[in-house]
């Protein structure tokens, strides 16, 4: 007896569809299918607006800086101009040390590293916005938090180093620092880890009546991770007072963001069926970031809950010094990339108030090399990669309150 064919002869096959960026290496760089609002055209929504009222902001782009570098618009924020030349040389110094560290790697120094370039507008206007006391949960390009702050450059390079001076003691891989009082929270090496643990802090502020928030940072691709999902059920549940940050810097290693649902939607759009406020900004934009957090913080510290925030940017450097970007996207992208460099546009922000000029940005950028330079040659008179290590004693200290005989036994044998 013939099987009958259970499936109609005119139906057409399955088929995957495989997301790829707009451009390979060797072909042009397009950035035409971008959807960028002017400067200044997106409202300002009252910090009590409801989120259904103003899902719009999922997919607008929140500008303040204008192609001639006048701040324009409902979200201008007005900073005076010592602010904004605080931000900038703060900027200015994140790169320089950034440069400083890819090199040292180049020459043996360390044994790996990640670079933040394009990106230094965010972590810099985030870290001066927020009181040391609120926690950052960071992820490996927010150096900017830390230097915003002053934190000291010497201990930063201890850490990447791993050598005696190292302040997290060797536990902890090069450029995953760790700073209680700068309000920096140890980054962690697993993706999507610290959002979660971004919300459950905010929780517990919270719960005890305190008056401290916290702000977390997630790179496009970690949204895919269940983590980012758990944390967002969790922060609409609870009103927990947290900012989520989406770092969308267009590519992860070597995969683009559109693996991650990018072409589909906006990643700020991901609040929407959690019913929480998103904002979609433009990362290169110092006011813009600063105004967006400010309206952020202010929800947060009134009971209102959290926000998610998708910083719209570019990746201009490697994705870290195992990394050849090279491979996997036109070369000359970053200079192409139509949001311009978050340096030079609050530089030409200040020039044009009158407040800046050429010949103090190139002595600012030979200042920040030299503090560099000075911090280089301290951390480094202490030992680089392999020269000098904290002590073997550290491996048993700071875990327990008491040690068990189990730890008693292992000091022993090896002689600390």
């Amino acid at each position: 007896m013939k099987k009958p064919n259970t499936q109609a002869q005119n139906s057409l096959a399955l088929s995957l569809r495989v997301p790829e960026p707009s451009g390979r290496p060797g072909d042009p760089t397009d950035f035409s299918h971008l959807k960028l609002d002017p400067a200044g055209a997106v409202e300002r929504p009252e910090v009590s607006t409801a989120p259904f009222d103003m899902r719009d902001h999922a997919f607008r782009l929140v500008r303040v800086l204008d192609d001639d570098g006048k701040a324009v618009g409902p979200w201008n924020p007005r900073l005076d101009p010592e602010t904004l030349r605080k931000g900038l040389k703060a900027m200015i110094l994140t790169r320089a040390f950034d440069d400083r560290m890819h090199r040292a790697h180049r020459q043996g120094k360390t044994s790996f590293y990640m670079k933040c370039t394009g990106e230094e507008a965010i972590a810099v206007a985030q870290g001066m916005i927020l009181n040391r006391e609120d926690m950052g949960f960071p992820t490996y390009r927010q150096q900017g938090l830390l230097i915003a702050r002053g934190y000291p450059l010497v201990d930063m390079m201890n850490q990447i180093y791993s050598n005696a001076s190292d302040p997290i003691k060797g536990r902890q891989l090069p450029i995953m620092y760790s700073s209680k009082e700068y309000g920096f929270f140890t980054i962690s090496g697993n993706l999507g880890t610290q959002v979660p643990q971004a919300v459950g802090w905010a929780m517990a502020s919270a719960y005890k009546g305190d008056d401290k928030i916290a702000i977390s940072w997630i790179g496009d691709g970690a949204t895919a991770e269940g983590d980012f999902h758990n944390a967002l059920t969790f922060a609409a549940v609870y009103r927990a007072p947290v900012i989520l940050n989406v770092v969308n810097n267009q590519w992860a290693i070597s995969s683009f963001m559109g693996i991650a649902g990018g072409l589909e939607t906006t990643f700020a759009s991901k609040a929407i069926g959690y019913g929480l406020p998103a904002l979609r900004v433009d990362g290169n934009d110092f006011l813009a970031v600063w105004a967006a957090t400010q309206w952020a913080e202010e929800r947060a510290r009134t009971n209102q809950g959290a926000t998610v925030i998708e910083l719209f940017t570019y990746r201009g450097a490697p994705h870290s010094t195992s990394d050849d970007p090279s491979r996997y996207r036109p070369g000359d992208e970053h200079e192409k990339w139509p949001l311009g460099d978050p340096v030079d546009r609050l530089k030409q922000h200040l020039i044009a108030l009158g407040e800046w000029s050429d010949a103090q940005q190139e002595e600012a950028e030979k200042d920040a090399v030299e503090q560099v330079r000075a911090a280089g040659k301290e951390s480094e008179a202490i030992g680089t990669l392999g020269q000098s290590r904290p002590s073997v004693k550290t491996m048993f200290e700071e875990v327990y309150a008491t040690e068990d005989w189990r730890l008693v036994e292992q000091r022993r044998e090896v002689g600390v």
